[in-house]
Parts: C-alpha cells; sequence; structure tokens
C-alpha cells in the first residue's frame, strides 16, 4: 500500500511539473530561436502576457479555444515584431526595448480587462481536454505524465526534437546560427540578416503566445491581472540554463516546472512557513541557476548577441 501510493505521489507530481513547464518550455524555445539569429528579447514576460490575455479574452468571445489560441499568437507576433522593428532597423537598445514592451503590456492589458470585466463581469473557460496516447500513457510513472496531455503538450516535444535536427541538419537552421554567430560574415556570403532576424522574432512571438495563451486555455481557465507572474524571465533563464540546447531547454524547463509543483505541494502538506517562501521558490531556483551557469564559459552564447547589425558600418 505505502509503494503504490508512493508511486501515485510520484506520478502526480512528475503530472504537475510537465503542465507548468509547458508555458514555459513553449516561450524558452521561441527566445533560443530569436536568440540564435542575435535578437534577445527581455520583453518575453510583454509576449506572454499579450498571447494570454488576448488568446482568453478571444476563447470567451467566440467559445473557441482554436481561435483563442491563433489569436494569442499573433498578438505575441506582432509584440515580438514590435521589438525587433526598434532593435533591428531602428537599432535601439535591444534590453532597453524589451523592458519598455514589458511596461506597454502590462498597463495595456490591465486596462482592457478591466473594461471587459465591467462588462461581462468575471469570464471564465473550459480548458483543453486530455488526449492520452495509446499504450505509452499506460507505462509507469510517466505515461499518465508524459502521455496523457493534451495537444499543446504534444506539440512543444515535437519543437524539441524538430530544432535539434533544424540546427545541425538543415541549411536554414545553420545559416540562422551563423546570423547571431557573425552576421558580417553571413552577409558576405549573401545571407540575408535582418530577414532571419525578423523571421526569428516572428518565431519567437508565435511561440511566446502560444505559451501564454496556453496557461490560460489550456490550464487556468480564468485571467487576472499580471498572469504570467514572471514567466517570462523564467524562460530567459531557462534558455540560458539550458545552454541554448532544445534538449537542455525542454530539462531546464521541468526542472522549473518541478520547482513550482514542489511549492503547491508544500503548502498542501500545511507546513507553517509564510506562503512567500512557497511561491518565490522557483525565482530563487532561477537566481541560483543562473550563478551557477555564470562560472561556465561554454554557455552556447552566440557571439553577436544583442549587437545591432549595421551593413553599413565597418
Amino acid at each position: 500500500m505505502i509503494e503504490l501510493l508512493q508511486l501515485t505521489f510520484w506520478a502526480t507530481f512528475l503530472s504537475a511539473a510537465v503542465r507548468t513547464a509547458i508555458p514555459i518550455l513553449c516561450a524558452s524555445i521561441g527566445e533560443d530561436i530569436s536568440e540564435k539569429a542575435g535578437i534577445i528579447n527581455v520583453g518575453l514576460e510583454a509576449v506572454m502576457l499579450v498571447g494570454a490575455f488576448f488568446g482568453f479574452a478571444t476563447a470567451y468571445l467566440t467559445h473557441s479555444l482554436f481561435w483563442g489560441f491563433v489569436v494569442g499568437m499573433l498578438a505575441g507576433m506582432l509584440l515580438s515584431l514590435l521589438h525587433a522593428f526598434l532593435s533591428v532597423y531602428l537599432k535601439q537598445d535591444q534590453n532597453v526595448a524589451g523592458v519598455a514592451l514589458n511596461l506597454l503590456a502590462t498597463g495595456l492589458t490591465s486596462y482592457i480587462f478591466q473594461l471587459m470585466v465591467n462588462q461581462y463581469g468575471i469570464p471564465q473557460i473550459e480548458t483543453l481536454k486530455s488526449v492520452p496516447i495509446p499504450l505509452l500513457s499506460k507505462i509507469p510513472l510517466i505515461g499518465d505524465a508524459l502521455f496523457n496531455k493534451d495537444v499543446v503538450v504534444y506539440f512543444a516535444y515535437f519543437l524539441v526534437a524538430f530544432l535539434v535536427f533544424y540546427y545541425k541538419k538543415t541549411i536554414w537552421g545553420m545559416s540562422l546560427c551563423a546570423v547571431g554567430e557573425n552576421p558580417r560574415a553571413a552577409d558576405a556570403v549573401g545571407i540575408s540578416v535582418y530577414k532571419n532576424q525578423y523571421m526569428a522574432a516572428a518565431v519567437n512571438g508565435l511561440l511566446g503566445g502560444l505559451g501564454g495563451a496556453y496557461l490560460l486555455l489550456g490550464q487556468l481557465g480564468i485571467f487576472f491581472e499580471n498572469i504570467t507572474a514572471g514567466r517570462g524571465y523564467i524562460a530567459l533563464a531557462v534558455v540560458v540554463f539550458g545552454r541554448r540546447n532544445p534538449i537542455g531547454i525542454f530539462l531546464a524547463a521541468l526542472f522549473f516546472g518541478a520547482a513550482e509543483a514542489f511549492q503547491f505541494r508544500l503548502q498542501i502538506l500545511g507546513i507553517s512557513l509564510p506562503i512567500q517562501v512557497f511561491t518565490g521558490l522557483p525565482y530563487v531556483l532561477t537566481v541560483l541557476s543562473l550563478l551557477l551557469v555564470a562560472r561556465s564559459k561554454r554557455d552556447g552564447t552566440p557571439a553577436a548577441l544583442g549587437v545591432a547589425y549595421d551593413r553599413m558600418s565597418r
């Protein structure tokens, strides 16, 4: 009986870790693609937030989760392209542009949400249903956690596997990496630096918007102000902690998902500590992980990351 209870506990814990990791994983994969092209988007929190809000609002008004995801991803893409416009075309500081977008998204979503509440009350929606994979979902311990999930989770698995192949085995992936490493050399051999950067920014926005939308449409079903609660910043840390490798990013996202699931389990156990200790656990681990990575000289950082490319300069 004790062994059965232990197995159930770990299976439930792992399942919760996977679910909480998926929004971070989607945003982290998008950010990794952007950073491979030399663009670091500190406004990833804003991308997730607008994806969450506009995806939720669309799903509520249209009664369609599909259109909620579509609009949420498009909202994230538009904000990410705005960041690219400021960073690539206007050549402004990428970090400052990202912070400005975070402030913009926080104020914009809070204002529109208040208008929505005044008209409709506090809206709620039904979330995605699980689609178990035959046979795989029956595997003890990991079956329910990994293979009894919704379509967005399976799509995230596919993205991780696809990017492993894409970066190393396709001309487009190698061109993208070349832009982030040495844009002048890439430009000299005919690779369009600006085109790759804008495309990477668009994909970053789509996946960041997907991560934000999934937070509501796949999990919570209700919106409140600043609902992303720093997940965009955690996603940035996941990219670094995962050494900008798709497999490493997946494992890092799962680690932070487990940390968030663990703090919920600690609260359920009724441990007599201030609630801030539990809710702050994922962010403490974020700082610690960055300190660990800072000691390593091989973190996969592109050489031209964060540096605006000007083909007319020498």
